[in-house]
């Protein structure tokens, strides 16, 4: 129903009416695909609860309510039998559901669908249970997280635009309409309203105007007010939240811009030569964590087996690195890196001006208007932090600064109990920092030491900032433990913990009933991957 209310509308009536105003014109198209989805499309309310299981359904929970209502009635008169009855009748349907359920999630599983299935498995087990809400009950939380995930702005200097030509890069409706296509329909909508599912369906009827939406705000460096805004939701990175800085400002931004900033991401890792930061390893194709990790320990490895050394391996962490981008600095390294001026400049819009709010249950705070910083959540966030850190490179041959994301570490290769490199390389990185405007977590960031010398010798601390860098014997290094006499003890350790956890969930899905083929699917998948990844 919604293609056919969008294949006859006159489209172009919106760019005439806008006068070529890029603000105007996406506003309009936008509004009006919300009010004819709010208008065809129905809307339920399900009411759910935190330990309702998927099983329970409403003759279930009559027969709940049977049962209450008979126990008080027998306590009352001293005649239980009727409570017995519907007691004996509550255990025979949640029996009986179970199995139903248990039917339903095996033959998902012999159907290929397998995403109902896993959600069955997890419903049934627990498993990877999602972290609580944030409570709602302090109204001025959100306005404190908003603040607090804007203390890196800096309004006192605004970004400017030079004048340039107009962009050359333009898009057809066909790379429009196979990127709408892609969207996946399961991710939330952002401030506008406009969900994926609806791009995707509709992917024939909507490609067109924003293929002509693109490419004016490509033609004009500009882009749309509204597809700039964006709703924070705050997850907490841990399980008991003590201050604001354990939550993570995750990003919902308008779907309609995704697709529009992948299409950009994609022209602009085409024009970027592979040998760029080649000890960058996120965001690249064919690289990984596995890469990162063999590259650190390669490269230690080999300089131990040389006489007199050995290795410092100092572990930096941020402060909410993507905040902390400055836009003006970016595009001057998109320029020395060959990118269009037109188009650096369109990356400048798109990461100044923009509207963002915190959202907390119900409550939302007042919006800001950031000029500094990248949205966690964004596509060409992670391509533009990399960018960004590009020419964040060691500066004496025995050092190396490999990446992943904003994962930095710093390998110090000491030859002679000479430190003078790597002191200045971290001394270097502080500096880097500082004109780049990232901000270094000195109590989070850790140095290790890997000395295999028969002689034990005292090693001087490094120091950042002022401060003394903690050492310690092993680091969890992207995801696996690195202790400072390379072996694997600590890493087996913890995977053998990690398996042994998930083998309660395995015996409870045994318990449940489940076929031993779901069963083994369940061990191959979340124990036997983890034991031999």
């Amino acid at each position: 129903m919604l293609q056919d209310c969008f294949e006859h509308v006159d489209w172009d009536m919106f760019r005439i009416v806008s006068d070529n105003n890029i603000d105007v014109y996406a506003d309009s198209v936008s509004e009006f695909i919300s009010k004819c989805i709010g208008d065809v499309v129905p809307i339920a309310n399900i009411k759910t609860f935190p330990n309702q299981k998927p099983w329970i359904d409403g003759s279930i929970r009559a027969k709940l309510k049977a049962r209450t209502t008979a126990f008080n009635q027998g306590k009352a008169t001293g005649n239980m039998t009727e409570y017995k009855q519907c007691s004996y009748s509550l255990r025979k349907a949640i029996k009986q559901a179970k199995r139903q359920y248990r039917d339903k999630v095996e033959s998902q599983f012999n159907g290929s669908d397998t995403r109902g299935m896993w959600q069955g498995l997890q419903s049934i087990t627990d498993y990877k249970k999602k972290t609580s809400p944030v409570a709602d009950h302090d109204v001025l939380l959100p306005d404190k997280l908003n603040n607090f995930f804007a203390r890196f702005e800096d309004n006192t200097v605004r970004p400017t635009r030079h004048a340039t030509n107009t962009c050359g890069l333009t898009f057809t409706a066909a790379n429009v309409r196979k990127t709408f296509k892609c969207v996946n329909p399961r991710k939330a909508a952002g401030p506008d309203g406009i969900p994926g599912r609806v791009l995707r369906a509709c992917a024939d009827q909507l490609a067109g105007v924003f293929t002509d939406i693109f490419n004016q705000s490509l033609s004009q460096s500009a882009v749309p007010t509204c597809f700039k805004r964006a709703t924070i939701v705050p997850v907490p990175k841990k399980a008991k939240v003590t201050e604001l800085n354990d939550y993570r400002p995750v990003a919902l931004t308008s779907v309609i811009m995704k697709c529009f900033e992948r299409l950009v991401k994609d022209h602009i890792t085409s024009i970027l030569p592979d040998t760029l930061d080649p000890l960058q390893f996120a965001y690249r194709p064919n690289r990984s964590t596995d890469d990162a990790i063999a590259i650190t320990l390669h490269t230690a490895l080999t300089h131990l087996d040389k006489r007199n050394t050995y290795v410092r391996m100092l572990f930096i962490d941020y402060s909410s690195a993507f905040n902390t981008i400055v836009p003006s600095k970016l595009v001057i390294k998109l320029e020395t890196l060959g990118l269009d001026p037109a188009l650096c400049n369109w990356v400048l819009d798109f990461l100044t001006g923009r509207s963002q709010v915190v959202r907390v249950g119900n409550n939302i705070s007042t919006p800001l208007i950031l000029n500094t910083g990248a949205p966690q959540g964004c596509v060409l966030s992670p391509l533009l932090y990399s960018l960004f850190t590009h020419d964040c490179v060691a500066k004496h041959a025995s050092n190396s600064i490999i990446k992943f994301a904003d994962d930095t570490t710093v390998v110090g290769l000491i030859t002679n109990n000479d430190e003078t490199a790597y002191r200045e390389e971290v001394r270097a990185l502080g500096v880097w920092c500082q004109e780049n405007n990232l901000s270094l977590n000195v109590s989070k960031t850790k140095e290790m030491i890997v000395d295999f010398r028969k002689q034990e010798r005292e090693h001087p601390p490094i120091h950042i900032e002022g401060t003394v860098v903690e050492k310690v014997e092993s680091f969890k290094f992207l995801g696996v433990h690195i202790a400072d006499k390379l072996n694997w003890s600590t890493h087996t350790d913890s995977v053998v913990k990690k398996a042994q956890q998930r083998l309660f969930n395995l015996r409870r899905l045994k318990k449940f009933g489940l076929s031993p083929k779901s069963l083994t699917n369940f061990y191959r998948c979340t124990i036997e991957s983890i034991l031999s990844g």
